[in-house]
């Protein structure tokens, strides 16, 4: 059987890879500190389990729309627009099995073949292996040698091209827990919208934050100030 040659670009998280061997290791009574994985080190809360739980045993057992349930939508628009003091309409929120999903979702909608898509480095390793899938060119953007691991703003803007397309942020960083401040993400918006960049905000650690608050680029754009989406995000661009 012959596989698609793009499989050959699809990466693995080598965490999981790393962890099994941990947990092996584990397994024969060694002590073993686990930094492989992103995970909080507690369980799900106790009313979350019992909330599940009770959903099951009510009948929650069949196919949900797909953009997830309604009731669920409006919970996370409330709760993210609070967050980020925004207004959010839940007809803005897709529900996703994981972060990876969301991250290959918003990459399809986005990303041609050919186009460059700009990862900080070091970071989650999907990033980079899901636009090399969809044939983007990945461009690293180094943090190692700015202050506490943040993107170097002046480094950014010399990496961005007109074949540039999408800039992944993450913040609080995996793997170095780097926090964007305000005037680093003003500046970020501002850079976006000059060279009409997309910005994909992974922001899955922010309520993992225990120096100040965590802020999130999406009150500095535009489209999401005014709870609209751009008439313009699905013209068809060319470099």
């Amino acid at each position: 059987m012959y596989l698609a040659r793009r499989i050959a670009d699809l990466g693995t998280e080598s965490a999981f890879e790393w962890a099994a061997r941990a947990r092996a290791l584990e397994a024969t009574g060694r002590s073993i500190v686990h930094l492989e994985l992103g995970e909080p080190d507690f369980d799900t809360p106790t009313h979350v389990r019992l909330a599940a739980a009770r959903a099951l045993d009510a009948g929650a057992t069949h196919y949900a729309p797909y953009p997830g349930i309604p009731e669920l939508r409006r919970a996370i628009a409330e709760d993210a627009g609070r967050r980020r003091g925004i207004a959010i309409d839940p007809e803005q929120v897709l529900v996703t099995v994981g972060a990876k999903s969301a991250i290959l979702y918003a990459m399809l909608a986005l990303v041609e073949p050919g186009d460059d898509v700009l990862v900080p480095d070091p970071g989650y390793p999907i990033y980079a292996s899901l636009a090399r899938f969809l044939g983007a060119r990945v461009v690293p953007l180094p943090t190692t040698g700015s202050p506490a691991w943040r993107l170097d703003l002046a480094e950014l803007e010399r990496h961005v091209s007109t074949r540039t397309r999408l800039l992944v942020l993450n913040s609080p960083a995996n793997p170095t827990g780097g926090v964007l401040t305000e005037a680093e993400l003003w500046a970020i918006a501002d850079l976006a919208r000059r060279f009409d960049v997309a910005v994909l905000s992974d922001e899955i650690y922010s309520r993992i934050v225990y120096d100040g608050p965590c802020r999130s680029p999406s009150p500095r754009c535009p489209a999401w100030r005014s709870g609209r989406s751009s008439s313009t995000a699905f013209r068809r661009r060319t470099p």
